[in-house]
């Protein structure tokens, strides 16, 4: 399994439930590095973002030999009894203990606060991106909806369509079968850049990579992988929002 090399960190407006990318976190394999993005300065404009305690200046780039505690506190202690079992609801081998990859795939948002992390895909051997996510919003949707998700197999191809009369989020994008049955959405913090993906006509398809059955929690019940072909017009996340604040540190540390 390949070792992811940036992260991006998300916040949560808690009054418009809306999602900024507000930082980025790169690993060289010595070295990690965090500096916030562009998406902090929509982020402070519409929302009064404050800088997290962790990362108080937001024109700094932070750097340490260990992994800073706002992303270390979102992993599983390895001592914990249902550690194997959260690995295997992740789909990553057991021994496979680097925390980029944990963090790429379980998304480290917890209860106690408004942060997401989500991985920055480089272009594998077979000319792909591929993005994986849980399904959101599974306690909202009735019980023969995961009775479905039950019966699903690693493979079974998903489809993704625009919700624009979700009372809640006009923006949602709904996950579902080719009959039409709803089985989640797609992570808000993921949603510009999946209608930036189908704008612009893209061979995107989104499968089925694993089910957990019960009694694993909803939010890890069913993890979707989404592949798009490589473009030369194409990189992931490299909108204006996703760019570091600081100009010399992007043009070092680019995305992919």
């Amino acid at each position: 399994m390949k070792t992811p090399k940036t992260l991006f960190l998300a916040w949560q407006d808690p009054m418009s439930r809306y999602w900024f990318p507000i930082g980025r976190l790169t690993f060289d394999g010595r070295l990690y590095q965090f500096v916030y993005t562009q998406g902090v300065t929509e982020a402070e404009a519409k929302c009064a973002f404050q800088p997290l305690s962790s990362f108080p200046y937001l024109d700094e780039v932070y750097t340490s030999t260990q992994l800073f505690p706002v992303f270390a506190n979102r992993l599983m202690s390895r001592s914990r009894p249902d550690y194997s079992s959260f690995m295997e609801w992740l789909n990553i081998p057991n021994d496979e203990h680097d925390p980029m990859t944990i963090l790429a795939r379980s998304g480290g948002e917890r209860e106690t606060d408004t942060l997401a992390v989500f991985p920055c895909p480089e272009v594998n051997t077979q000319g792909q991106y591929h993005l994986y996510f849980f399904s959101h919003g599974l306690r909202h949707l009735p019980s023969c909806a995961i009775e479905r998700i039950n019966q699903f197999e690693s493979g079974n191809k998903l489809w993704l369509a625009h919700e624009f009369q979700n009372p809640y989020d006009a923006q949602a994008l709904i996950l579902t079968t080719e009959d039409h049955y709803i089985v989640g959405y797609c992570p808000r913090y993921l949603l510009a850049e999946m209608f930036d993906l189908l704008q612009q006509n893209l061979n995107l398809e989104v499968q089925v990579e694993r089910v957990n059955k019960a009694p694993t929690p909803l939010q890890f019940r069913l993890l979707c992988k989404m592949s798009v072909d490589a473009s030369k017009d194409y990189r992931p996340f490299s909108s204006r929002h996703y760019q570091p604040l600081m100009a010399e540190f992007a043009r070092s540390h680019p995305c992919s």
